[in-house]
């Protein structure tokens, strides 16, 4: 059953996305942090379509032209915008569509099928059979990077793993205190080096830490920001270059982590890292406080790039695994039940 089935029985009580059909604790917290996370997104998206309809008369130009602006109000972004209201009018056109309800649930399933692309993205962290599993951590500065780092190594050690954490953003001030700090509080270990040193000595000894110890992971928090993009990058290739020759399998995974607060700039950073360092999958942080969710379709339709983690709430829990069930329903529900 595809994505955009499950979501329409959810509202007729047939399917578990509903928090009345829940049996477990556990995917009834998931469903309260997605519903109090996304309140903010879902009242920005709810109360543009509210405009868009309130003044709807038929389906002409104009119609397609007020759809167009309430996509990229609502922070879907201009391409996925044109390509989305494409799809929308071809849909109406062939399906004879007329209804503004019928019209609703065209939008709400183009978005998903172009978010969805006719794949299956599974938010699942790829692990090494063969030594520890490496994630490392990219972004800019003031992103929630190094709490991420703190937030997920919380998750995996409840879940029975083994973690090590390496404070490799040795330029910014603040950075490994910080990391050390997290260390701390959830008893994992992190591997520092001094002040202003070299990211990439950190990270050798961090990987040989973990192989002779046997941990199941090893999360690396990297540099934000060296004097240009050009040294940054060239700080991450060679860091990646001294994971793959000391450990099996070399990198797992590399999480760039983006503040959904803003919005369409968060896109541009994904372009510009992108483009420097193979990323596998994205850390969204602080989308509670923003209503910029829409963020997530604009940056999986022109990137490709899967959202692994999506940050709904400060606590280190509140940072999910992303759910595309989940976060459709908690973005639309409001727009189908009127």
């Amino acid at each position: 059953m595809g994505l955009f089935d499950r979501i329409k029985r959810a509202f007729t009580g047939e399917d578990p996305i509903v928090k009345e059909e829940l049996k477990d604790k556990e995917s009834q917290i998931v469903f309260d942090t997605y519903d109090k996370g996304m309140e903010k997104t879902r009242k920005n998206f709810s109360e543009k379509m509210s405009e868009l309809f309130n003044s709807f008369r038929e389906i002409d130009e104009e119609f397609y032209e007020d759809l167009e602006e309430t996509l990229i109000g609502a922070d879907v972004g201009f391409d996925m915008t044109i390509a989305l209201t494409d799809a929308i009018r071809e849909a109406i056109e062939s399906k004879g569509v007329y209804n503004p309800q019928d019209v609703k649930q065209v939008i709400i399933e183009k978005m998903v099928e172009i978010y969805e692309k006719g794949e299956h993205n599974s938010p699942a962290i790829t692990t090494n059979l063969e030594g520890p599993t490496v994630i490392l951590f990219v972004g800019v500065n003031g992103v929630g990077k190094t709490t991420s780092v703190g937030k997920i190594g919380y998750q995996l050690k409840n879940q029975g793993h083994k973690v090590l954490m390496a404070a490799a953003d040795t330029f910014r001030a603040g950075a490994v205190e910080q990391l050390s700090v997290w260390g701390e509080r959830l008893d994992i270990p992190v591997v520092t080096g001094i002040d202003q040193g070299d990211p990439a000595s950190v990270v050798f000894d961090a990987v040989a830490k973990a192989k002779a110890e046997a941990y199941d992971y090893l999360l690396v928090d990297t540099a934000g920001r060296l004097q240009t993009k050009h040294n940054l990058m060239e700080e991450l290739a060679k860091i990646k270059r001294i994971i793959e020759r000391e450990n099996p399998k070399g990198v797992q995974e590399v999480l760039l982590v983006l503040d959904a607060t803003t919005g369409q700039n968060a896109l541009i950073q994904a372009k510009q890292f992108n483009e420097a360092t193979e990323i596998t999958g994205l850390v969204l942080t602080k989308l509670d406080g923003t209503a910029k969710g829409g963020v997530v379709l604009s940056i999986r339709y022109e990137l490709d790039i899967p959202v692994k983690f999506i940050g709904l709430g400060e606590r280190a829990e509140d940072l999910q695994p992303f759910d595309s069930e989940q976060y459709f329903y908690n973005m639309i529900k409001d727009v189908l039940n009127k």
